[in-house]
This record gives structure tokens, sequence and C-alpha cells, in this order.
């Protein structure tokens, strides 16, 4: 009987809240369906599951908040069916009772209790209102009903400003029939850290976060400077054979760059764990996305090294629509073996990046601009991007981490080989 419980979004979550089951008692999985849909700081994730069989039984009630490890499901694995049979359904626990030997009665002073195998499922929500875990707070504060709201985020999904808006006509309704108001607004505003704000969560999961790396990694940084002359000339070309949504942008090359020299400095591709660096085969980059409502995530995209540049946009466009509308899944906040960094965007030159743990090494990139540049005695003007190196001392030392930005160098010189 194989065992799912409560999983780990990474060093800054400590407990989540279970919103939704995805499966019944009876369901048969596969390795990587998604099993249940929780709540983090990091928004709404849905989580998958990583064994194959029947669930067996449902432990866990939707709104219950559990720390990580916690127990939530069973799963029954399939060995030992008949070979080209059809595996038996699972009793419910009535049908269970009534297979079994008719128990002895006993004394109604001691009443019988369920076994943990007679727990009753679960039932399965018939409806999931889609919203922002700040919204259902502040429809909470207000009284307001988000099966009565309209949202207007991304795939419907209730915001603040849709529960505020909600809250103001129906105030005016009320007021409007003589009546008192439905839900009176607060005297004065709650601070953030009073209402639970979705953003002070969220800093205070990256903070604490942050503050276990600088304690307990002992960092070290390198940086470079990286001519994107030719590369930039290549993308401007291929971009001309492309539509406007096909088009790729510079950060594409550089993270498929950085998954290239990782297959050629591979110690800076994995975990520290248990005291000893655990290099990973599979490639899989965390690209870091700021969320509108503050904070980030690092998503995977997984196998970044293997994937074409087209590959690479398409998963960075699903993976920034679906962090911000809170849709993530729980393997891609598990996986990333390494962490890149883009703030060119922003008019950033030099990015000092700290190490997400358990990863041993993040990668920072500033903005693209033009500088002075000497090259075989001549000097001149070239577009040019600061590339820096957030390093596990325990893990590589220098040698090893300039190697790194030394081969993501070599391979922006040559865009048409990534």
């Amino acid at each position: 009987m194989a065992e799912f419980r409560m999983p780990s979004m990474g060093a800054d979550m400590e407990a989540a809240t279970l919103v939704a089951w995805k499966v019944q008692p009876g369901d048969r999985v596969q390795r990587g369906d998604i099993i249940a849909e929780i709540e983090t700081e990091k928004g709404d994730i849905d989580v998958e599951v990583f064994e194959e069989g029947v669930v067996e039984a449902l432990l866990v009630e939707p709104g219950e908040k559990l720390p990580v490890g916690a127990l939530m499901a069973q799963i029954r694995g399939t060995d030992g069916e008949a070979e080209g049979a059809a595996p038996a359904a699972p009793r419910g626990p009535d049908e269970r009772r009534a297979a079994e030997p008719e128990p002895e009665p006993e004394p109604a002073a001691e009443p019988r209790r369920r076994t943990p195998d007679e727990r009753p499922p679960v039932a399965r929500p018939e409806r999931r209102v889609r919203a922002s875990p700040l919204a259902r707070r502040v429809a909470a504060d207000l009284g307001v009903d988000l099966d009565q709201v309209t949202g207007s985020g991304p795939e419907g999904a209730i915001q603040r400003a849709d529960v505020e808006q909600a809250a103001d006509a129906q105030r005016a309704a009320a007021e409007g029939a003589g009546a008192a108001p439905l839900a009176e607004a607060p005297p004065e505003a709650p601070t953030e850290a009073e209402r639970g704000d979705y953003p002070a969560r969220m800093r205070q999961a990256i903070a604490k976060a942050m503050a276990q790396s600088n304690r307990e990694i002992p960092h070290y940084y390198l940086e470079t400077h990286i001519s994107m002359e030719r590369a930039l000339q290549w993308l401007a070309a291929e971009n001309e054979n492309r539509s406007i949504k096909e088009r790729l942008l510079p950060v594409v090359l550089l993270i498929k760059a950085v998954a290239r020299a990782l297959e050629d400095v591979p110690a800076l591709n994995g975990y520290w764990r248990q005291d000893r660096l655990a290099p990973q085969e599979a490639i899989h980059v965390g690209f870091a996305i700021s969320l509108r409502q503050g904070g980030l995530v690092a998503p995977a995209i997984h196998d970044a090294d293997r994937k074409r540049l087209d590959e690479i946009m398409a998963a960075l466009d699903d993976l920034i629509t679906r962090a911000r509308s809170g849709r993530l899944r729980s393997s891609e906040l598990t996986d990333p073996t390494i962490t890149v960094t883009s703030l060119g965007d922003l008019g950033v030159e030099t990015v000092h990046g700290v190490i997400y743990p358990p990863q041993v090494a993040l990668v920072g990139f500033g903005t693209i601009h033009e500088r002075p540049w000497a090259e075989g005695g001549l000097l001149g003007v070239r577009r040019a991007v600061t590339a820096t190196l957030a390093a596990d001392h325990r893990a590589t030392d220098g040698r090893q981490g300039g190697k790194l930005l030394d081969a993501i160098d070599d391979y922006l010189q040559r865009p048409d080989e990534l």
C-alpha cells in the first residue's frame, strides 16, 4: 500500500491547505496524474501522484491545513493482479463490512470505533470557484459570496478588485432598499499582516528561504561579460522568418545556453542533500517569474537541454501565464536543478542571486546593452550582457564555476547550434 503525503514545494514551505481532491476512492491513477489541489503561499498548486495504482482511501477533508509530510491518501498498487484480468473494483466501507463475518455484539457502553480502512470516502466538491487566495480572504472579510462574483482574471479567475466591486454593489443595493448593509466595511483597512495578505505571506516565505540559504550555504560569486552581438544578429534573422506570435526572445538563448553548459559542467546541475552533492542527469532549468500580486516563483522548464528554442519559448510563455494565475503543477516547483534569473527588462546590469536550496547554483543575467568592447587589439561598441554565478562552495569551487560561465559564453557565440 503506497502512501500519498503532503509534498514539499521548497525550503520555504512548512504546510499547505487541501483545496480539492481530483480523484475519488476506486479511481485508477498513473504517475504524473493530478490527484489534488493545494493552496500554498505561492498560490494554488496542482499536485501530481508518483505512484501507479488504485486510490484506496482519501484521509483528509478539503479545507484542512496540513504540514509537509502529512499522510493524505492511500494508493493500492497493482502488483499481484492476474495478468490479463481486469482488477476488481475496490469495495466501499459498506461492501467490505458485508463481506466480512458479522462481529459479535459489543456492549453498549463500549461503542465500536471505525477502523482506518472503514473511513467513508471524501466526496469530491461539485464545483470549485476559481479565485486567488487574496480574493478569498477579502471575500470572507466583506461577507461576499464568491458564487455570485464574476471574475476578470485569467480563465475567469476572481481577483481582489472583483470582490471589492461586488461588495460595493451589495452595499449600495442594501442601502437603496432601506435595509442595513449586508457587510459593513471595517472602520480602518487592516494591515497586510492582520489580514494575512497573500503578497505579505509570499514575501515572508521568500524571506525565510533566502535567510536559510544565506545561513546554511557558503556562497561564492563569479561574474563575466558576454558579447551578445552574434546571438542577437542570428536571432533577428531567425525572427524574420517567423510570425509575431512565434518570434523568439533573447532570454530563450540564455536559458538554452545555460542548459547546454550544464552538460559540460554537470557538477552545478544537482542538489546538496545529506551533506553530499547529488548531481542530476536531467537538466530542469527553473526560471524566476515575478507575480503581479508580489513575490516570485521559479518553476522548471523540464529537459531544457533537449528542447528546441521554439519549445523553450512556448514552455516559458505557458509557465508565466499559469504562474500568474496560480495554476502551476507540483513537479514544476520541485524539479528545478538550477535557477536562472533575468532582470534585463528592468535595466538592471548585474544580478547577484541567492541559491534556492537544495539547488547548488543560480545564474543571473542583467540587461543587454551597448558597451565599449576590445577584441583583437581593436576597440569598438558591442551589445553585451553581464552574467553572474552564485554557487555552493560545498559542492563546487571557483574553477568549476568559471568553466560553467565560459561554456555559456561559448554557446552564445554559436547561436545556430543551440
